[in-house]
């Protein structure tokens, strides 16, 4: 039965490329005093734009004043009447609530207005399972969908009224139906995890596969239609899907790129991020995340044609804090896309904004304007990150003396009788392969200095 309500909503929210018909409703909470990111209507159309962009006809779009929240129903009773009569008159197929709505108030709801509804949460669970193109992100969206809906088991359903009997007199009365639901979806839930697990060592022997080229990566992220996929396919000539949609994007892709000075980096496209992004799907996607994590180098893209770009950036940087990235310690460097989209008195603001910051660069990652200010940017982060180190290598090993010359920068060279010491500039993934492919132990100049 949990199979069935699963497949009748994609059928209703129009999965299957079937048009269906939406009222979206952004409740507007009462002040907590805090400073507020956004106005209400700007979250009111970023959720149409997520209703649209799993093909549904947002019919009618209303920011709805809260008072106090019921516990029951979220709205106050007068207004839950006055939604129910604007809910008759237009039809529609599904009601989204841009909020969180506790099992109860989903119910009630539903209860009230004779119609489907779906939260926020719900509605970007429904859209990650239109994008999901791989089979870890397939995985990972299943996952999320259950542990969503495992905690939605209290809708009153007619089947979960019922109990499967027992064996005659024997052992009282039997399992609920609902029981079977939550048992039925914690078994499926250990499997897909087993399944995941299977996925993540996948990915973790293609990483180390990486780690032994080795090439630095450099990885995109930024709020969810900010242009990463765009610049992604001009960068690496790549077709990734790129469009103007929320969530265009949800598979990472990785591809090899070789910049101007002919230094070779692995650039990696994320999934987009987005206010209020669910915790529990960011649990769920962090085997893809750790990408993010695993990069020597993040791309914050922001798109500096929206209104709401400042928002947007603190969002994306408080799910990077999520992730457990501390850009204290991972080196981000900050793209500001779309000046395209700018006027002239605005992109002159712009410009003069980013001469006086170290680590952003403003770009069109549609003309390609400022390409080559991101990769010099590119260039001088990753080489920041190289290590000055010393090698004492037998003179017998030439093996070991080429690669050292071929993948780094040797700055000094002391033929010895038996050996020869060698002052190179290595990235931290080319020390550790040669640490330990080349069995070669490095030194810092200082410690050499003080063993002489």
């Amino acid at each position: 039965m949990v199979e069935f309500k699963r497949q009748k909503l994609i059928e209703i929210t129009g999965a299957d490329d079937r048009v269906g018909r939406a009222i979206v409703l952004h409740p507007v909470l009462p002040s907590s005093g805090e400073a507020v990111s956004r106005s209400p209507e700007a979250r009111l159309e970023e959720a149409v734009g997520l209703a649209h962009a799993i093909n549904l006809d947002v019919v009618e779009a209303l920011l709805i004043p809260i008072r106090a929240i019921r516990p029951a129903t979220l709205f106050g009773a007068g207004k839950v009447e006055e939604l129910k009569g604007t809910i008759a008159a237009l039809e529609p197929d599904l009601l989204i609530v841009d909020g969180t709505l506790s099992p109860v108030q989903q119910r009630n709801l539903e209860k009230v207005w004779d119609a489907k509804v779906l939260d926020r949460t719900g509605l970007i669970l429904e859209i990650f399972s239109a994008r999901a193109r791989t089979r870890e992100g397939r995985l990972q969206v299943e996952l999320a969908h259950l542990s969503y809906q495992k905690s939605r088991l209290v809708r009153s359903w007619t089947h979960l009224e019922r109990q499967r009997g027992g064996l005659g007199f024997v052992g009282g009365p039997g399992e609920t139906q609902i029981e079977a639901d939550r048992r039925m979806i914690d078994e499926r839930i250990v499997k897909l995890k087993r399944q995941l697990d299977t996925v993540t060592t996948t990915r973790e022997v293609h990483r180390a596969s990486r780690r032994k080229v080795p090439y630095p990566i450099v990885a995109l992220v930024g709020y969810t239609n900010a242009g990463k996929s765009t610049l992604f396919n001009h960068l690496t000539k790549s077709e990734v899907f790129a469009k103007d949609l929320l969530f265009a994007t949800l598979d990472p892709t990785m591809r090899e790129l070789e910049l101007p000075g002919g230094k070779r980096i692995i650039l990696s496209d994320t999934v987009g991020f987005i206010s209020d992004l669910p915790t529990d799907l960011i649990a769920a996607f962090r085997a893809t995340l750790e990408e993010v994590t695993e990069a020597d180098l993040i791309l914050h893209v922001s798109d500096t044609a929206s209104e709401h770009v400042e928002a947007e950036r603190a969002d994306v940087t408080h799910v990077l804090e999520q992730l457990g990235i501390d850009p204290k310690e991972k080196p981000i460097l900050e793209v500001w896309n779309k000046i395209d989209l700018l006027g002239p008195v605005d992109r002159e603001v712009i410009e003069t904004r980013v001469s006086r910051r170290a680590d952003t660069v403003a770009l069109s990652a549609l003309t390609g304007a400022g390409f080559e200010t991101l990769f010099s940017a590119i260039d001088l982060k990753l080489s920041a990150l190289d290590l000055d180190v010393v090698f004492a290598v037998p003179n017998e090993n030439g093996k070991a003396i080429a690669w050292l010359h071929a993948h780094g920068n040797v700055t000094n060279r002391q033929v010895l009788e038996d050996e020869t010491i060698l002052s190179v500039t290595l990235s931290p993934a080319n020390l550790g392969r040669a640490e330990k492919e080349l069995g070669l132990k490095a030194e810092s100049p200082i410690d050499r200095m003080v063993a002489q």
